[in-house]
């Protein structure tokens, strides 16, 4: 979801940077609009980095026997495990 919000605020921030033109005294909207793109960009690249860390997952597997208790741990990672 972050992704996708980090994508709609880059489009709104450069809708009012590039696109819009109103006269206005009190706010300047190509300023918001830059601010908007840089918050969209962050919050971007934040969901990119939750979304890569969520495909790690931890299997525990208990086996118990006669006399003693056996515990298998594997760790699943994906191929990107660089990019973290």
């Amino acid at each position: 979801m972050s992704i996708g919000a980090g994508i709609a605020l880059i489009v709104i921030g450069a809708i009012l940077a590039f696109a819009v033109d109103l006269p206005n005294d009190y706010v300047d909207l190509t300023t918001i609009g830059y601010i908007m793109m840089g918050a969209g960009a962050v919050v971007f690249v934040i969901g990119l980095v939750l979304m890569v860390r969520r495909r790690q997952t931890d299997t525990v597997t208990r086996s118990e026997g006669a006399g003693s208790a056996q515990v298998t741990r594997s760790t699943t990672r994906s191929s990107n495990d660089d990019l973290v």
